[in-house]
């Protein structure tokens, strides 16, 4: 359920990535290629985007579906950016939140999308809420499983977390609690992307001089898109891309033979 995107690179129309791609994420809202849970993303819409100069983004959400909205094609026309997250939702479970539940959640500079859904919800998390600031858990923009994720990475974050360390724990912290979650995690600073592929599909595409896109399917057909493999943690520039295995919950609970050299705690 639900389909994401996030780009870096030169300033681009924002309809020339959401709108006019043959496979777009509109066109995705509707018909996806290749999503794996769910049918129809139609339970809301946002995008994120950044102004050249201001480390804070601006977002535009709507609780309905995004081919319902009629401001968003002149939005998207004339504004440009750098570095933009959007996403379609198809809700897990019914709720009165609306636009509020819609992605990208947002703080300082950060922008967050989560394409999945945690098993169990809200029973299975409960005993994780304990490890949040109070202040966080009365601020949460939603009450939906993606509206805690985002406040568990959000708290690695501000304690310093780098945003990829700061996804793959809460991976591992998620999956620990609620097993056969689906945790494909979007994250961007503005100036470099984290993601997750955990349960769903994810691909990135790398152009020389034309920027870095991760999403959940191709929005064009492209032969250069690539495959993201199942349990993989991804890091993008506006040039490289780094891809590096997530290990399984029962890997980090198993104690493991003394190793001669220092490993990565994903």
């Amino acid at each position: 359920m639900c389909r994401h995107l996030a780009y870096l690179g030169p300033e681009e129309p924002l309809g020339r990535l959401l709108l006019q791609p043959p496979h777009s994420l509109y066109q995705q809202s509707w018909a996806p290629r290749r999503q794996r849970h769910g049918t129809v993303n139609a339970d809301g819409f946002g995008v994120g985007w950044y102004a050249e100069g201001d480390p804070v983004p601006a977002r535009y959400r709507r609780a309905g579906p995004i081919w319902a909205d009629q401001s968003l094609t002149d939005l998207a026309r004339v504004v440009r950016s750098g570095a933009v997250l959007a996403a379609v939702r198809d809700a897990t479970l019914s709720g009165a939140d609306a636009e509020a539940a819609a992605a990208p959640f947002a703080a300082g500079p950060w922008l967050f999308s989560h394409n999945g859904a945690v098993r169990g919800w809200p029973d299975s998390l409960a005993p994780l809420v304990q490890g949040l600031p109070a202040v966080d858990m009365l601020s949460l923009e939603a009450r939906n499983d993606s509206a805690l994720v985002w406040a568990l990475v959000l708290a690695r974050l501000r304690g310093g977390d780098q945003e990829g360390q700061a996804l793959a724990d809460t991976v591992l912290e998620v999956a620990a609690a609620a097993p056969a979650s689906r945790l494909n995690l979007l994250l961007t600073n503005g100036e470099a992307i984290a993601a997750t592929a955990w349960g769903d599909t994810l691909w990135y595409l790398s152009r020389p001089g034309g920027g870095t896109v991760v999403a959940s399917e191709p929005y064009d057909d492209d032969p250069h898109w690539q495959e993201v493999p199942d349990r993989t943690l991804l890091a993008a520039s506006r040039t490289d891309v780094l891809l590096t295995p997530l290990k399984e919950p029962d890997d980090i609970l198993t104690p493991a033979p003394p190793a001669s050299a220092k490993e990565p705690r994903t």
